[in-house]
């Protein structure tokens, strides 16, 4: 293998094969070691599919792989596996990173309930997520890039593992992002907002790590798939951030 290239070492692949699927019907799968190494290294280059080096296979097997078990979900599957094995961490932290769409994502028919990338102001995403302290992913999950965080950041923290602490900046000063934190047995450490009359309880010197999260969104968008969103689809979008995550954190 050319040493510019992805390529997983057998440390990496341990990890991920007791979690790849084994209900193959009819002919055996191509080799998924160097199917998903070839998935990653086009993630990471930007570059489109039928460019993939030679190394890996033909270049339709490469798209059907990726295509076909991110619309049965085995990229989140992988990735909440190994995010779970680590163990609860006591601190978490939400924030979101909008990421634009190239014109090769617009298009789509339907919305967000077909799949399809909703058509926004400024044609953007968002990528919403949930870290631990040491900047490595939880979950993730997607909105237009139009969409309130304390909106989506409701829906995303019915996913919060137990922690004793939530960090996020002002855009989850909300009553309602409180409580449902207080509920699940956590402190919200959330900065006030200028307006507030009630001035809640924050401690500026736990909160001074949450740029862990920050520093998660770069790494992420090193893969350049994921810093612009070139499917159409945002189930294969999803994919490729949580398989952006597993190679940078979980292996």
């Amino acid at each position: 293998m050319i040493l510019d290239q992805f390529w997983l070492t057998d440390a990496q692949f341990s990890k991920i094969a007791p979690h790849l699927p084994t209900d193959t019907r009819g002919k055996a799968r191509v080799d998924d070691r160097r199917v998903i190494s070839g998935i990653v290294h086009v993630l990471k280059s930007g570059g489109r599919w039928i460019d993939a080096p030679p190394e890996y296979g033909p270049k339709k097997t490469l798209y059907n792989r990726y295509v076909r078990w991110a619309a049965k979900g085995v990229w989140i599957d992988l990735f909440h596996a190994l995010a779970q094995a680590g163990g609860p961490p006591a601190e978490v932290l939400i924030d979101s990173s909008a990421v634009k769409a190239h014109r090769s994502a617009s298009g789509g028919e339907g919305g967000e309930k077909s799949g399809h990338r909703s058509i926004t102001r400024g044609r953007t995403t968002k990528i919403h997520a949930l870290t631990d302290a040491s900047c490595r992913p939880i979950a993730f999950m997607l909105t237009g890039g139009n969409v309130a965080d304390c909106v989506a950041g409701a829906e995303l923290l019915a996913r919060l593992p137990p922690c004793e602490i939530l960090h996020g900046d002002k855009g989850y000063d909300s009553d309602a992002i409180r409580r449902q934190v207080e509920s699940d047995g956590a402190m919200p450490n959330i900065p006030p907002k200028a307006n507030r009359k009630w001035k809640n309880c924050f401690s500026p010197f736990l909160y001074r790590n949450r740029n862990a999260i920050e520093r998660m969104f770069c790494r992420l968008k090193d893969f350049r798939r994921v810093a612009t969103r070139y499917d159409r689809n945002a189930a294969n979008f999803l994919a490729a951030v949580c398989i952006a995550a597993t190679v940078s954190y979980w292996l």
